[in-house]
């Protein structure tokens, strides 16, 4: 079995193409990052990229498309997080350390809802009501959101197949997360992209009628395929956007004949044989193909077509309890700048984050860029 092999320069030719919380006696929401500029060439206008309806006025700018730097400086001045000893930014990511299944849901209506096998997992969610959370999301932003960050990216490494999502968010550490896990656009593909969806973050509104909404809690993740666009709202966690695209894919693929999997994958220098990884969530996918003996094609989400094996994503997440440079070399090595860990004890003193300490989560994570 061959597969498309997506390796450091494999990823460098797709992206071309398609181009802490920390001990509770000692909470740092302060940090010192490589520089102190905010100067960006990428602050726009909201409505010159097609998001209006965000806008409070035909001035508001956004911060689209940051890079790692940029990103840095914002993250420090917003006091997201802190940067750890080893350079990567920890966030805490609130009540909640993972992803909340029971409180995500897909909007009931014609003709997606004929394609999708509802139940336990795929729970439905009245149109009209979409489109109440919808406004709640559009004030909010027009309101409460005083930095907007706009991330314009790729899922999907084959061409042939692969989405253009945007999302829009309210932290510059949610941006620093997509950036991590998606292809990121050309310099002459991002001045002329057109998001195919829109995943809309809200992490700091709350559905106070939920109960009357018939909802499982005040938080939602809430996609509309019809609309092209999604609603996250109250879940800080980082994966929720990421799975959230995976979900899409699940959608769209298997209608053009391509096989989505929830794996990781990896294959031989010199045979080129491709070994898939199955797995849920946090049972050891990242571990398993991120081996020195083998290049890794992708650590979470592929799909299979008539050429091969290919990477959804730009990025790996790896859980990181009990991580050590002698167990899981090559992840240990990857947590630099770039990274991003979510729900890791780092040391108020020295700043070296603990992955044997579980005081706040066994659910740690790790997103960084294949490099």
């Amino acid at each position: 079995m061959l597969g498309r092999l997506l390796s450091a320069s494999a990823k460098r030719a797709a992206r071309s193409h398609l181009r802490p919380r920390l001990a509770s006696h000692a909470r740092i929401t302060t940090a010192v990052p490589p520089t102190a500029t905010l100067k960006s060439l990428r602050t726009q206008r909201l409505s010159q990229i097609g998001l209006e309806e965000l806008a409070p006025g035909a001035d508001s700018m956004c911060y689209r498309n940051l890079s790692y730097g940029e990103l840095a400086d914002h993250q420090a001045r917003n006091k997201e997080g802190v940067f750890a000893a080893n350079g990567a930014f920890s966030v805490d990511t609130g009540k909640f350390s993972g992803r909340s299944p029971l409180d995500k849901y897909i909007v009931d209506q014609e003709p997606s809802t004929q394609k999708i096998w509802w139940g336990d997992v795929n729970r439905k969610m009245d149109l009209k009501l979409y489109q109440e959370l919808k406004k709640e999301a559009i004030y909010h932003y027009h309101n409460k959101v005083d930095n907007v960050y706009v991330y314009d990216g790729f899922c999907g490494a084959s061409k042939a197949t692969a989405k253009r999502v945007r999302f829009v968010t309210e932290k510059a550490w949610h941006q620093h997360f997509v950036k991590n896990m998606f292809i990121d656009p050309s310099e002459e593909e991002l001045e002329n992209f057109e998001p195919d969806y829109t995943i809309i973050n809200c992490y700091g509104l709350n559905d106070e009628k939920w109960q009357k909404h018939g909802l499982h809690s005040d938080v939602y993740c809430a996609f509309s395929i019809e609309d092209r666009t999604a609603l996250i709202g109250g879940a800080w966690y980082g994966g929720e956007m990421k799975k959230g695209v995976f979900s899409l894919m699940h959608y769209w693929l298997p209608q053009q004949h391509i096989l989505s999997m929830h794996c990781s994958a990896n294959v031989g220098s010199e045979k080129s044989d491709t070994c898939l990884f199955f797995g849920l969530s946090g049972t050891g996918k990242t571990t398993l193909s991120t081996d020195p003996q083998r290049r890794l094609i992708g650590d979470d989400e592929h799909g299979w077509d008539d050429t091969g094996i290919f990477n959804f994503e730009g990025g790996c997440y790896a859980k990181t309890s009990k991580l050590s440079l002698d167990t899981e070399p090559e992840i240990y090595r990857a947590i630099k700048f770039n990274a991003l860990l979510e729900n890791v004890w780092v040391d108020p003193v020295s700043r070296e984050p603990d992955y044997f300490n579980q005081t706040l989560t066994e659910n740690g994570r790790v997103s960084y860029p294949i490099e």
